[in-house]
């Protein structure tokens, strides 16, 4: 091939794909990973999380036991969803739309901040995540999303995540939705920057609503880390709850950007943590 496009003579190196392979070959403990969704029965519905958790168990040398829990079952009290979730070694929340099974995922989150499990919330999965540490902290169950109160029943003053400007309930999605790559400045003391080695990123988004900053500064006094930022926007881009082994939401899609060689430091993070 490389001939035919003229390229001259090519010397191959695949180094790091024989570094991929030994590992994927070798002996590893499974380690349990509870992915918490409402489209369980569709396994395409989540291929880029599962694959990205596929890669950073390798690296980890760990094989990944994926454990589909249902969030709606989780609202039911279904015993046997519970079960599986206490299972678990780690539990991630990927992302999503609408409100149905919302508030099961909210229960996942309440269990692993409760049980010191790890937890990753990915776009929707950091919403969830924050709602849950504010109804606890604010003692308050109507703390909720924009996106959830279809029916406009609750105090605007209650909503944490709302819609981003230029953004609302009548607009259609999406190619409106905050599409693409932006920017985001990490905090040095945060263990987002422990994790990425660096304070400016760059990552995928695909979301229309956001972090109510009206919520920041009370949040922050009762341990929530606002760990990365658009710098542009002001937008809250990571979040971590301090006195957690690994708690951490982000608003875009780090899945994006695994690849087979190189799990992404989120993930990284959070199987590591796992497999503690």
């Amino acid at each position: 091939m490389a001939e035919k496009l003229k390229l001259g003579k090519i010397k191959l190196d695949l180094r790091e794909w024989k570094q991929v392979v030994r590992k994927i070959k070798s002996e590893r403990k499974p380690l349990k990973i509870a992915l918490v969704g409402k489209y369980t029965g569709l396994d395409d519905a989540y291929l880029s999380v599962i694959e990205s958790l596929k890669i950073a168990c390798i690296h980890a040398g760990r094989e990944l036991q994926l454990i589909w829990v249902s969030s709606e079952k989780l609202e039911k009290k279904d015993k046997t969803a519970w079960g599986d979730l206490k299972k678990a070694h780690g539990i991630l929340v990927p992302g999503g739309f609408g409100i149905r099974g919302t508030e099961g995922k909210i229960l996942a989150a309440k269990y692993a901040r409760e049980n010191k499990i790890p937890y990753l919330g990915l776009c929707l999965g950091m919403q969830i995540m924050t709602i849950e540490f504010a109804r606890h902290i604010f003692k308050n169950n109507k703390i909720t999303s924009e996106e959830f109160d279809e029916k406009e029943k609750t105090d605007s003053s209650n909503y944490i995540i709302h819609f981003m400007p230029g953004q609302h309930k009548n607009r259609a999605k999406g190619g409106t939705l905050r599409l693409g790559s932006y920017p985001c400045k990490i905090s040095k003391d945060s263990k987002s920057f422990k994790l990425y080695a660096k304070s400016m990123i760059d990552e995928r988004h695909r979301h229309r609503y956001e972090f109510n900053n009206d919520f920041k500064t009370e949040l922050e006094k009762e341990g929530m880390v606002f760990a990365g930022i658009n710098p542009e926007s002001n937008l809250v881009e990571i979040a971590e709850i301090k006195d957690h082994p690994f708690m951490i939401g982000c608003q875009f899609h780090p899945e994006f950007k695994s690849r087979p060689s190189k799990p992404h430091p989120l993930f990284k993070g959070f199987i590591q943590a796992a497999a503690k």
